[in-house]
């Protein structure tokens, strides 16, 4: 029983991120809908699909990782952050995972990790949640 919990907690902690870091689509459309300017959302491959966002390019690439460092070397550490993919499904994307590393390794203190379970078209787009910038 204590291997399967040993096992567990070290699959947990595989994550760059903590449970209370994952950020439900639901709750980033209701923040954009009240206008929400401090916020700062970050495209990690997808596109810039949601309103506002800042493509940086795939962060699983050197270069999206380098231009993803140099935009977040201009912020403020405790800057609202909100990071997002949504190319693939979650478990197997090789964007979200450099990327919040990133941010953990800079001392960013308020990010988080948009949870797009599927991808942006399934967990966004389909929702009818605002696309385009």
């Amino acid at each position: 029983m204590e291997k399967h919990t040993e096992k567990a907690k070290t699959q947990i902690q595989q994550e760059p991120w903590t449970q209370q870091q994952l950020l439900e689509p639901k709750e980033l459309a209701q923040v954009l809908q009240s206008s929400e300017d401090s916020l700062v959302i970050i495209s990690l491959g997808a596109g810039g699909i949601i309103p506002g966002s800042r493509d940086t390019g795939p962060s699983g690439e050197k270069e999206g990782l380098n231009t993803l460092k140099k935009e977040l070397e201009r912020l403020p550490k405790d800057s609202d952050i909100v990071i997002y993919c949504g190319c693939c499904p979650f478990d197997i994307c090789p964007n979200v995972r450099p990327a919040f590393a990133l941010l953990n390794e800079m001392n960013f203190t308020s990010h988080q990790l948009l949870n797009l379970r599927d991808n942006i078209k399934v967990d966004w787009i389909d929702k009818g949640y605002p696309v385009g910038n």
